[in-house]
């Protein structure tokens, strides 16, 4: 987009230092920034998004918001009424319009953006938007803190790029409306990804009927500004559980024997999940996140939790994670004679990257300025249920990557002292609108 295209951001945040056309996006990623909303929580994210979209007034659009972009029933993780209820009262005191946050209402937040462009190919894009339960630092040598954007949700925050990528998925939407693309071109901008709980509920949403090509995006991933992975390795399949031990309660002095230790059982679990032996086929992962059980030093404690996770390079090699991590959770409570109920709380498959379509997003890269450095593929090394959009078009015969933009960022993923580089949100936009172009029938 030229500066003249860019939409009045008069009713956003204040403008920014950026010089370029790139103004506009910088201060939409600032202000999603500034209110990061964590899984199924997205009520501001997803409203701004919307009226960023507005302000574009792109022929042939069409938005679906909340309930109508995903399948309800494929959401897994939505948090109860009493957390989702201070969340969106935040929203409506920021300025979400009530009919907003009706349709929102639940948990159901996100979009899908729809352009209509004629006979072509469907081309898709899939970007995330939900935030971490993260402290964010508030160092004057960390960006957001020294210039005023800084979350202002204590507690949550963007430390996985998020609002980078939802400001990506908004820019290449206006980049292909402005270019000669012909055909259909989808943006889903999916909540819940850091859970593994919302890429399942787009996938089954229908919005991806027909869709022929999909680019799913990350930035950073510990490749620098400048460089971009046309389509990432190793996406590993994933398996989130919650196991809850019970036992029965006594008094640890006067009577041990009556109770029935459940964090003894938990902390059996824990270190038999750990012995687990690895697969000769491929990459395996356990970890138990968070362990907690009891209530004081005298009292046999009658209730504990694990929160815990398996990874495997296939989802044939997670299969196996899982059915060993479910075997030693019971075996651990028959041990000690608790009982224990496994809840998996998220979970996704593998998937592979579509060579011929790598080859179509490194062909763009070499030609888009402010990327030096192309790889074809790099590892992941972690999980994505972007996987279940990926898998859904392959298996109607379209094709998919998992594409990497790199960006610098002086703090690790998931801390408080991440932040992205804003040079790196210009350069996505450009070489997604180009990789979509071409795709098309222009």
């Amino acid at each position: 987009m030229s500066d003249t295209d860019a939409p009045d951001s008069s009713d956003g945040p204040a403008p920014s230092d950026a010089d370029g056309p790139a103004d506009w996006l910088v201060d939409l990623r600032r202000d999603l920034h500034r209110h990061p909303e964590p899984a199924w929580r997205e009520f501001y994210t997803t409203n701004r998004i919307v009226e960023a979209i507005e302000d574009l007034e792109i022929d042939g659009l069409s938005l679906f918001v909340g309930p109508e972009a995903l399948d309800l029933d494929a959401r897994s993780g939505v948090p109860d009424e009493t957390e989702l209820a201070p969340w969106r009262e935040r929203a409506r005191e920021i300025g979400v319009p009530e009919d907003r946050l009706e349709t929102l209402d639940g948990g159901r937040t996100g979009l899908v953006a729809r352009l209509d462009r004629g006979d072509g190919p469907h081309v898709a894009l899939r970007v995330d938007i939900d935030g971490l339960p993260v402290t964010e630092s508030d160092a004057d040598e960390h960006v957001p803190a020294a210039e005023g954007f800084r979350s202002e949700n204590e507690g949550a925050m963007h430390a996985c790029g998020h609002d980078g990528h939802a400001t990506i998925g908004v820019g290449t939407l206006a980049a292909v409306a402005d270019s000669d693309f012909r055909g259909t071109f989808t943006v889903c901008f999916q909540p819940a990804e850091e859970i593994i709980g919302g890429g399942r509920a787009i996938a089954e949403s229908g919005h991806l009927e027909g869709v022929d090509e999909l680019i799913a995006i990350h930035l950073g991933l510990d490749h620098p500004t400048g460089e971009v992975v046309a389509g990432m390795d190793g996406i590993l399949a994933v398996r989130q559980i919650r196991a809850h031990f019970e036992g029965e309660t006594a008094h640890a002095g006067k009577h041990p024997q009556a109770g029935r230790n459940a964090v003894q059982a938990m902390a059996a679990a824990v270190q038999n999940l750990y012995a687990i032996p690895r697969h000769v086929d491929g990459v395996t992962r356990v970890n138990a996140g968070r362990v907690e059980g009891g209530t004081a030093s005298n009292v046999i404690p009658d209730s504990a939790v694990i929160e815990g996770e398996v990874r495997g390079e296939t989802t044939e090699l997670k299969e196996y994670m899982s059915d060993h991590a479910d075997r030693v959770l019971e075996g651990a409570a028959t041990m000690h004679d608790c009982a224990v109920d496994v809840v998996t709380t998220g979970e996704a498959p593998s998937a592979d990257s579509d060579p011929e379509l790598r080859t179509v997003v490194a062909e763009a890269a070499r030609g888009t300025v402010g990327i030096d450095s192309v790889l074809d593929q790099a590892p992941l090394g972690g999980s994505e249920d972007a996987t279940f959009l990926m898998r859904k078009v392959q298996a109607q015969g379209g094709r998919a990557t998992f594409v990497d933009i790199g960006t610098d960022h002086p703090g690790g993923h998931h801390t408080g002292t991440f932040d992205v580089d804003e040079a790196s949100i210009a350069i996505g936009v450009d070489l997604l609108g180009e990789v979509v172009r071409r795709l098309g029938g222009s």
